[in-house]
């Protein structure tokens, strides 16, 4: 069995995708690896370019399937004993998968960790957090406002309810203890489930400032603003419906208030 499958998810994405594979094969792991590509139906040729390594498997999904439902396509193809979920818009430094994968194996009781995620001017993101819920996803938003408060918060080790799934590494068997990702998350909020359902089960979950990669994010929001919204908002809604029932009145009924129901 290899170290660790990384695994990720593209759609229209190229140059971001481009960057992606070069920071992989620039300085490539010193674990046994394999890098496999699920490309949900693209149409600016990512799959073709990622031909252009011969190490990067590439499925065909065939259609736009969402995140979690792609990577979970891509986990099961994969036979790693560890599995690392990375975005298509990440770049990841020399040294950075082995540090991770040190950091996940020196305590048999974590099973996710996650690093310290940074844009391309250094500037940090806030890429961990509770148990999504009113109250916390407007502490979440306020603290992202302060990029000083940012940067403090994400230079200490935490054990915090989630870590971010653009760069997620977690241990194959707590993954599939939890029947990897939920489906019904098409975009968003799937990997603060996936890590909830693991804590679940008695595992911790980890963020270590030791490991830094680059997340240009905001490239969805950017090329499709409307439709990346509309996503969010149903995976909001699915996430309460699932964890905080509750409250799926209030939130519809705000959703509504704003047009965006």
């Amino acid at each position: 069995m290899i170290d660790v499958s990384i695994v990720i998810v593209s759609y229209n994405a190229r140059p971001d995708l481009e960057r992606c594979l070069e920071s992989l094969h620039a300085s490539p792991p010193s674990a046994s690896h394999e890098i496999i590509l699920v490309d949900n139906q693209s149409s600016d040729g990512s799959a073709e370019a990622a031909a252009r390594w011969p190490d990067v498997r590439v499925i065909q999904s065939g259609a736009n399937l969402g995140f979690a439902r792609a990577t979970n396509i891509g986990i099961r193809a994969s036979s790693g004993r560890d599995l690392l979920l990375l975005n298509s818009d990440t770049v990841v430094p020399a040294g950075a998968v082995d540090r991770l994968l040190a950091e996940l194996h020196r305590d048999p009781g974590v099973a996710v960790v996650g690093p310290r995620l940074v844009d391309a001017t250094g500037r940090a993101e806030l890429s961990y957090g509770r148990m999504i819920g009113p109250f916390n996803e407007l502490r979440q938003k306020v603290r992202n406002q302060r990029p000083a408060l940012v940067d403090r918060l994400t230079r200490r080790r935490h054990s915090p309810d989630w870590v971010s799934g653009a760069c997620l590494l977690v241990r194959r068997m707590d993954a599939e203890a939890v029947g990897l990702l939920d489906e019904r998350f098409f975009m968003y909020a799937e990997d603060v489930d996936f890590c909830a359902a693991i804590k679940a089960r008695g595992r911790r979950i980890v963020f270590t400032p030791e490991v830094e990669v680059v997340h240009l994010r905001g490239r969805s929001v950017a090329s499709a603003p409307a439709a990346t919204e509309t996503a969010y908002r149903r995976s909001q809604v699915a996430f309460y419906e699932k964890h905080r029932p509750g409250w799926v009145p209030l939130l519809k009924l705000y959703l509504k208030l704003r047009g965006q129901a």
